[in-house]
């Protein structure tokens, strides 16, 4: 009998198999998985074998991120970061010392400032001018659907009180109709168009960056949400080609194509064009991102109803749909045709019943081609299109960690949205009840990419740590277990990776050792677990 070349022993081991969900050991040869179960295992033990003992700890299938951006991410670590604090004074000293620090860097950029920190969630440019008078600054909110610029950006972009606001954006003003220094969506995209441009090296140290963070933290795969080039972003695909073919790139990543939503059909065959070139190895670009709305908190994700205004009256305003409805049926229908999987962001109501209605159209138009097509976001659904999810075959991805009380959900959402809306927000167990398919992800560097902490707030709708008791919405609360399925199996059905994602022989041996057995313990201590060992492919990425 083959010895195996690695052997997990006296369990916990959660496999995600419906057939045996719990055993104790399991062994692993060359890349494989080739037997899970109990003492029987610890036959395939041999005097080459390393067996890790988990005494306890419990041994999980690898985490997936179902919809993450980590080249920006990892770029992102580089710059100014303002993501552990919410004090405006604590941004300006942060924003002063980068500055200082870097002399030699002609714009200073970075971001993760929370809107909840300024009234109405707009900073004006006066704020930063007053730090760092001399030199550009682009500061991206934490939604990465907002910008905070200074007067010296304005000036350089030629942005002014004449300047009119794009189709797909606006510039917040001062009374007179200046700038005030805050960019709203595609308004961003006259500032990025100017910046100086990232260099391949920097793409891929910031690839290599997040991919060391994201191993510490148990994911194994991602599918990165936008591949290609947007409001002036880099383009990340260089750096996973690069590290594809090098073999730097150790986690499994599914590329989504971004869909240029001011051109139309006529880019279908630059993707599939791109689809041939950019898939090598573990990179496989054979999704595309089709960005239908924006996000509530600056009243542009797409709403079948307006938004309220601060006195709860109906304003002129729904949102925006950023992609004609009626013809993305037609580009939609041409994707799945041509055997893309079509990853929208869909956040308001209008915005996923535009998604699922263009998906109605592909199914009637080619049949059921098993494409695996997927929603992200979902923050309001209206509960008309609940059971189309089962229908269409739609996958639900969801961001577990927005899905709480916090200011910004309490200040800047939710008044504007109204009662009866608000109570539709983040329907995690409604989409469950309706049969829908879930997957996980957490949209990073826009929320912190931790799966762990995501269960917490899947399970106990509360932030980890937080003082506020309340609860968000518990009838949408997941159990812990269908929680883990939609973070492992759930992101690795959205991607294709019908090999991973539960522990069983012959899937790839994509692995995560926790500390202990968050099945057992109390769910308000989900978020105190803490990741060990990652393995991918049965190789150690993290941990040792």
């Amino acid at each position: 009998m083959t010895k195996a070349d690695l052997v997990f022993t006296r369990g916990p081991v959660h496999t995600g198999d419906p057939a045996r969900s719990r055993a104790t050991t399991l062994a692993v040869t060359g890349e494989r998985i080739t037997a899970v179960g109990h003492d029987e295992v610890r036959g395939l033990i041999g005097p080459d074998t390393e067996v890790v003992d988990l005494t306890g700890r419990l041994l999980l299938p690898g985490f997936q991120d179902s919809h993450v951006h980590a080249v920006f991410g990892g770029m992102e670590l580089a710059e100014c970061d303002l993501t552990e604090t919410v004090g405006v004074e604590d941004y300006l000293r942060l924003v002063r010392e980068y500055a200082d620090a870097h002399p030699e860097r002609e714009w200073i950029t970075g971001g993760g400032w929370s809107m909840e920190s300024f009234e109405g969630g707009v900073p004006t440019r006066r704020l930063l001018d007053a730090v760092v008078p001399d030199r550009p600054v682009c500061l991206s909110n934490r939604d990465h659907h907002g910008a905070w610029v200074n007067t010296r950006a304005l000036e350089l972009a030629g942005i002014t009180a004449a300047t009119p606001d794009p189709a797909d954006g606006r510039i917040e003003r001062e009374a007179d109709g200046t700038p005030n220094g805050t960019l709203q969506e595609g308004a961003i995209g006259m500032i990025t168009a100017i910046l100086p441009p990232s260099t391949h090296q920097e793409r891929l140290a910031g690839l290599l960056r997040a991919q060391e963070l994201l191993h510490s933290l148990g994911i194994t795969g991602w599918q990165d949400a936008l591949i290609g080039t947007f409001s002036g972003r880099p383009d990340p695909a260089d750096a996973y080609l690069a590290a594809a073919r090098s073999g730097q790139l150790t986690a499994r990543v599914t590329g989504a194509l971004w869909w240029d939503r001011e051109r139309g059909a006529e880019q279908i065959d630059e993707l599939r064009a791109a689809r041939e070139t950019l898939s090598h190895g573990r990179f496989l670009a054979r999704a595309v991102k089709i960005m239908q709305d924006g996000v509530a908190e600056n009243f542009t994700a797409a709403l079948t109803e307006p938004y309220l205004d601060a006195c709860g009256c109906p304003t002129g305003n729904s949102g925006l749909s950023f992609v004609d409805p009626v013809a993305l049926r037609s580009y939609v229908t041409q994707l799945d045709a041509a055997d893309f999987q079509v990853h929208f962001h869909a956040l308001g109501d209008r915005a996923v019943r535009e998604a699922l209605d263009a998906l109605e159209a592909a199914v009637a138009a080619n049949g059921r081609r098993g494409n695996r097509h997927h929603l992200a976001h979902l923050q309001v659904v209206h509960p008309d299109d609940l059971a189309r999810f089962a229908h269409l075959g739609a996958i639900a991805n969801i961001q577990p960690l927005w899905a709480a009380h916090e200011p910004q959900m309490d200040e800047l959402t939710i008044p504007f949205l109204g009662p009866e809306r608000a109570r539709r927000q983040y329907p995690f167990g409604s989409l469950l009840r309706a049969g829908a398919t879930l997957a996980a992800g957490s949209d990073w560097p826009v929320s912190s990419p931790d799966p762990i902490a995501g269960l917490h707030v899947a399970v106990n709708r509360r932030e980890p740590g937080s003082r506020d008791e309340r609860v968000f919405l518990p009838e949408q609360r997941l159990d812990l277990t269908t929680a883990l399925a939609a973070y492992t199996a759930g992101s690795a059905h959205v991607s294709g990776r019908d090999d991973t994602g539960s522990l069983r022989a012959g899937h790839l041996a994509d692995l995560v050792v926790l500390d202990r057995d968050i099945l057992t313990a109390p769910a308000e201590e989900i978020a105190e677990a803490r990741v060990l060992r990652t393995y991918v492919g049965g190789s150690l990425v993290y941990g040792g």
